[in-house]
């Protein structure tokens, strides 16, 4: 079963174009997943002149990728982010991420958009073998930053009847695509400008504007939002900050009324995902997703894939056939909040980076922020997510993560997966040595070879194929290529180097 999320049939805008020749607007918007997408909707709404450009389709990203669970709480606890970032912040994390919400909420009913939001309860379970102190610890910590929460004893699945539980309300599921499609369509009304399958490949800041270089055009803005997760206009100070994260998702059909609509998570690590969206006549789809990795550290999605289907069945026994199954990309930081703001260094241009698992709320709430920042506005979320935090409590987390960098960048001195390109068969990858290069070999389905560089063009770490999803992984910053060379993730921008057979 090929990758595909159970949101990919909604098309966002496929008649968008791509950018030919010079425009200029107030705002460019570089990125048109949610984070984009609901930064257009603010600022247009605001009587801004908006640009949205994509290097693919609108809203074909990782956006397409989420499993939709829309929690305000931190998805790395709430009790680990107040120990790094102090109980103040840790409170306006929390009323930030939970005034998204409320903001999609208030969208799609004033906006009269279909997209099966609904407001539930969601469930943190103690996972299999785990303490029960986690639970405590975090009903401390939720508590303390105000968010409402109620501790019980078991959830309706299978052998957690007597597991510790924290429930807490007003939690809220959608369907991210029927949503950003209305979303588009009133910026779309409101004057926004789309440009797709559009490459941004510079971004420079001078004389008072913001110039966004495509292939084919430009952009002239007075200002610009980078709105593509991972920054493709820092280079990389932010991006030491940051780590790639690999999450797999299955969706089983259900009878409706099998599973009570909630969200639930157990406190496993990584840890276990669980929700409903609605299906067709009397069935439901059931989405469970986990198994995370660091991006390009394993190439076992089979093996993962199965071990979620278990889990699923051992403690969802009413659940049928596998429906979709797919893997996205989380940008998790250092410190749990994301990048967003202005650029450290610029004067015009701002930043929605990072996610750390909760890419939907931080996507709008970085609208909301950013929009406000543009229009010269202060705001109480500024010191957050400020792009120049210097997160010094979350030093361990630094370190840890950017050991994979070193480790990564000494595989140049490793032999190659395979010593011949005749061991390639059709529809596989794999790395091979040639002297004193790596290459990046690709055989596609009809024979033909691709070969390029192994050294991804952000800063130079070593590739690894994912055969799951047909694409070259960089393990360091999350760049993705597709097998022809093209980047299709940032931060790179530039395509890989071709290599003679």
């Amino acid at each position: 079963m090929v990758s595909t999320s159970l949101w990919m049939e909604t098309e966002i805008l496929p008649e968008a174009g791509a950018l030919k020749g010079d425009a200029h607007c107030d705002v460019a918007v570089v990125g048109s997943g949610i984070a984009g997408l609901s930064t257009a909707y603010e600022l247009s709404k605001r009587g801004q002149s908006v640009i949205v450009i994509d290097r693919q389709g609108i809203a074909s990203g990782m956006t397409a990728r989420t499993s939709a669970h829309l929690a305000p709480l931190c998805d790395d606890l709430m009790s680990q982010f107040k120990k790094l970032r102090g109980a103040e912040i840790a409170k306006l994390f929390y009323e930030s991420q939970a005034a998204a919400v409320d903001r999609i909420e208030e969208i799609q009913a004033s906006e009269k958009i279909a997209c099966d939001f609904l407001r539930l309860d969601g469930y943190l379970f103690q996972g299999n073998g785990m303490p029960a102190d986690i639970i405590d610890q975090e009903l401390e910590a939720v508590q303390e930053v105000g968010a409402p929460v109620h501790r019980l004893v078991g959830v309706p699945l299978k052998g957690c009847e007597s597991r510790h539980v924290l429930r807490y309300p007003r939690q809220a599921t959608f369907h991210p695509l029927k949503y950003l499609a209305g979303v588009a369509a009133v910026c779309e009304a409101n004057g926004v400008r789309f440009f797709a399958n559009s490459p941004v490949e510079e971004v420079a800041e001078r004389d008072g504007a913001v110039t966004l270089r495509t292939a084919q055009g430009q952009i002239t803005a007075g200002h610009a939002v980078i709105a593509t997760n991972a920054s493709i206009a820092e280079r990389f100070q932010l991006h030491s900050k940051v780590a790639p994260y690999r999450t797999y998702v299955l969706a089983f059909a259900i009878a409706r009324g099998e599973l009570p609509d909630a969200l639930y998570w157990d406190t496993e690590d990584p840890y276990h995902y669980v929700r409903l969206q609605t299906g067709p006549d009397d069935h439901e789809f059931v989405l469970v997703g986990g198994e995370d990795h660091k991006s390009g550290e394993a190439n076992d999605a089979e093996e993962r894939f199965a071990r979620l289907e278990s889990w699923a069945r051992e403690l969802i026994p009413a659940v049928g056939s596998v429906t979709h199954r797919w893997s996205g990309q989380v940008l998790d930081t250092i410190d749990y909040a994301g990048f967003i703001g202005r650029e450290p260094g610029s004067e015009r241009i701002y930043l929605a980076m990072g996610d750390s698992g909760q890419g939907l709320t931080h996507g709008v709430m970085g609208a909301m922020l950013n929009s406000s920042l543009i229009l010269g506005e202060d705001h109480l979320w500024k010191s957050v997510y400020a792009p120049d935090r210097k997160p010094l409590a979350a030093a361990r987390n630094f370190l840890r993560e950017n050991m994979t960098i070193l480790q990564n960048l000494a595989e140049y001195v490793t032999p190659g997966e395979i010593v011949s390109l005749e061991e390639l068969k059709p529809g596989e990858g794999a790395i091979l040595r040639r002297g004193l290069e790596k290459i990046a070999a690709y055989r596609d389905k009809a024979g033909e070879l691709h070969l390029h560089s192994a050294s991804c063009t952000h800063i130079g770490c070593h590739l690894h194929w994912n055969s799951f999803e047909t694409c070259w992984d960089c393990p360091c910053h999350g760049s993705i290529f597709a097998p022809n060379g093209q980047p299709i993730n940032a931060p790179a921008v530039s395509a890989l180097r071709p290599v003679e057979r």
